[in-house]
């Protein structure tokens, strides 16, 4: 069970290990402890919103402004959270863990495995499900710490720029996200997305882009609702 879920989760490894390399790497140059970059992925654990942090660390900005940033930012973790609640909702303490854990690519993989596996029809108990979770969660935070620990190390002792490295993470989640789009019966809301994704890029602006995206989803999900998931 370890190594099957170790080959599903070996695409975020091989995204993760490089761009978390890059994140040291970056966070070396700060005048900063060295061991607080490897805290910082054990308890941040995003990747957008660390690269985030060290922007915002390198021009001195203040608590508030670093929280709102980051608030913005990662909000649509929210919403992962409220589309898989119901699946882990019995999971007891763990659960919690793994809303810490539900970044974008362990969101797409858990929601790609669970299709894949058909689970009401292999009958899995739910205790063998929240292992499942916890484990793909865990292997993924894992991944990122390990590959921020080498970036931290490299950026003290060895000069190496990582330049267009962080395009790793952007082609894992297109990865996934076709993934999930095979293995899912309802298109529609791939499609929906899609359509706002295109528009969105001529009408809003960039540095709002995937909030508004997300609110205009949103807003044609709930209004369509039936439409959309009809039969």
């Amino acid at each position: 069970m370890l190594f099957k879920t170790f080959l599903q989760t070996l695409p975020v490894l091989m995204a993760y290990l490089p761009l978390g390399i890059a994140f040291g790497i970056l966070f070396s140059t700060l005048q900063v402890a060295w061991y607080f970059g490897i805290l910082i992925a054990i308890f941040v654990f995003t990747a957008a919103g660390q690269f985030l942090l060290i922007s915002l660390l390198s021009i001195n900005a203040g608590l508030l402004e670093i929280g709102i940033a980051s608030f913005l930012l990662n909000i649509r973790h929210m919403f992962y959270s409220l589309a898989i609640t119901p699946q882990i909702k019995n999971f007891g303490l763990s659960k919690y863990y793994i809303l810490f854990g539900l970044t974008d690519e362990t969101f797409a993989l858990v929601k790609t495995c669970q299709q894949e596996q058909n689970l009401q029809e292999q009958n899995l108990s739910l205790k063998a499900l929240q292992k499942h979770y916890i484990t793909i969660t865990f292997f993924n935070h894992m991944y990122w710490v390990v590959g921020c620990a080498l970036g931290v190390f490299i950026g003290k002792h060895l000069e190496f720029t990582p330049k267009g490295i962080e395009f790793s993470l952007t082609a894992l989640f297109s990865v996934l996200t076709l993934s999930l789009l095979q293995n899912s019966p309802n298109k529609i809301p791939f499609i929906i997305a899609l359509g706002i994704g295109i528009v969105g890029l001529f009408l809003f602006p960039s540095e709002q882009f995937l909030l508004f995206s997300l609110l205009c989803g949103i807003f044609v999900l709930l209004i369509g609702k039936k439409w959309i998931y009809r039969g």
